[in-house]
């Protein structure tokens, strides 16, 4: 065996085989980040949430949550299939791209306002985090890219709804 395969070997499965697919589903290693790595990665995705917001406004941040679905579908299946069989969930905690495509959809109805991105990235975090039902059936019951995909773009739906309610209110009643 030369130098070149015994390192390769050595290095995690999918790792330098799908170079491209682990930096999106890590998110450009923001996943490597410790502890709580997929706070992280929430909060890698408030600045492109805003930029987004800033050009574009509520569509293209919608749309660049949608892309990021995408990428982050066929990026973390190609990180989980090279994965070996001793892990217990699909869901590995430097996958990330999960919560950055959740947390860019919990901005969408936060326009360009501090105080709302502010509370777009506590609520997603709390709705990731707590998992209320049907979350948490998804993150245990669908398996593979989807799953890891389908609950935080859930959580990240529901934080959209939790924003707009409070901008509603303030725009209403305050």
């Amino acid at each position: 065996m030369t130098e070149k395969q015994s390192r390769r070997a050595s290095l995690p499965a999918g790792v330098e085989r799908n170079a491209l697919s682990t930096l999106v589903a890590t998110w450009f290693h923001v996943g490597l980040i410790r502890p709580a790595p997929g706070t992280w990665g929430s909060m890698a995705a408030v600045p492109i949430g805003l930029v987004l917001a800033l050009v574009g406004g509520t569509y293209l941040v919608l749309a660049g949550a949608v892309l990021v679905f995408v990428a982050g579908l066929w990026a973390s299946h190609r990180m989980i299939g090279g994965m070996t069989d001793e892990t217990e969930s699909d869901d590995q905690p430097s996958i990330v791209v999960d919560e950055v495509a959740g947390q860019l959809l919990a901005l969408t109805t936060a326009g360009v306002s501090p105080f709302l991105f502010v509370l777009g990235f506590a609520f997603f975090r709390l709705f990731d985090i707590i998992k209320p039902w049907p979350i948490g059936w998804i993150d245990r019951r669908i398996p593979g890219a989807w799953g890891v995909m389908l609950d935080d773009v859930l959580a990240g739906l529901f934080a959209a709804i939790a924003v707009w309610i409070v901008a509603f209110l303030i725009q209403n009643y305050v």
